[in-house]
C-alpha cells in the first residue's frame, strides 16, 4: 500500500492544516493511552486510532500546513533503483553505485535491483548525520583560525 498526494496543497488545505497542528500536537501530549477514541462531530461517531498514527497525522498536518505534497510509502515496500534515486536525490548510477558497494541492501528480481525503502530511510538518515559532523567539525577549525572574528 502507498498513500500519494502528489499535489501541492491548496493555500485553504494550508490554512487548515496550519490551524490544526498545533492543537493536535497539545492533546498529544495530553493522551495516555496507546489506542485514544476521537469523536467526529459531523457524524457523532467515536473511533479509536492508535497512537502512532495520530502522531503521524501531525506530520502530515505540519507538511501539509507548509504547502508540501505528502507521500506514505511502508518500509518494506521494495523500489526500483531510479525511485531510489528520486528518494535519496541523486542519479540512478550513483545509487546502483553505492548497491553494487554494498552501502545499500538490495535484492535482484531477474536483472533488476530492488531496494527496501526501509533501507533506503537508514542510508539517508546516516548520510545526514555525517553530513552534521563534518559541518561542526568545519565550523571548528573555522573557529580556531578566528575566522569568524574578520
Amino acid at each position: 500500500m502507498s498513500v500519494s498526494v502528489s499535489d501541492k496543497p491548496s493555500k485553504n488545505e494550508q490554512a487548515i492544516a496550519m490551524e490544526s497542528y498545533e492543537p493536535l500536537l497539545a492533546v498529544l501530549e495530553q493522551l495516555k493511552e496507546e489506542t485514544p477514541e476521537i469523536a467526529i462531530e459531523e457524524t457523532g461517531r467515536r473511533i479509536k486510532i492508535p497512537l502512532n498514527t495520530l502522531k503521524l497525522l501531525a506530520k502530515i498536518l505540519k507538511a501539509t500546513s507548509e504547502g508540501k505534497p505528502v507521500n506514505i510509502i511502508p518500509v518494506e515496500m521494495e523500489l526500483t533503483t531510479q525511485a531510489a534515486a528520486d528518494y535519496i536525490g541523486c542519479s540512478r548510477p550513483h545509487i546502483v553505485k553505492l548497491l553494487e558497494e554494498k552501502k545499500i541492501p538490495f535484492i535482484k528480481i531477474g536483472r533488476h535491483r530492488r531496494v527496501k525503502m526501509d533501507d533506503l530511510v537508514k542510508y539517508k538518515k546516516d548520510l545526514k548525520e555525517k553530513q552534521r559532523k563534518a559541518l561542526i567539525q568545519m565550523m571548528r577549525g573555522d573557529e580556531e583560525l578566528k575566522l569568524y572574528d574578520l
